[in-house]
């Protein structure tokens, strides 16, 4: 007969490894959401920031002087 006692030990040792396993996926799950969202705000440049990429862009020769007088009015509307 076993009492009531279960699994003894090896139940707890089980649970804890259980609770633990999903706590730990909790935590990976934030800092890769958090991480995700950090990472999407750096990529969009805003106000003086696009004008400084446009110059960059225009310097470098990758955007004709008409479409940097375009984009630059757009930039400032």
């Amino acid at each position: 007969m076993m009492f009531g006692y279960g699994m003894g030990w090896l139940g707890m040792i089980m649970m804890f490894l259980f609770w633990g396993l999903i706590i730990f996926g909790v935590v990976v799950l934030i800092r890769w959401l958090l991480t995700t969202a950090r990472k999407g705000d750096e990529k969009v440049p805003t106000g003086g920031q696009a004008l400084e990429v446009l110059k960059e862009r225009y310097a470098r020769g990758e955007i004709s002087k008409e479409e940097f007088e375009s984009m630059k009015s757009d930039i400032s509307a």
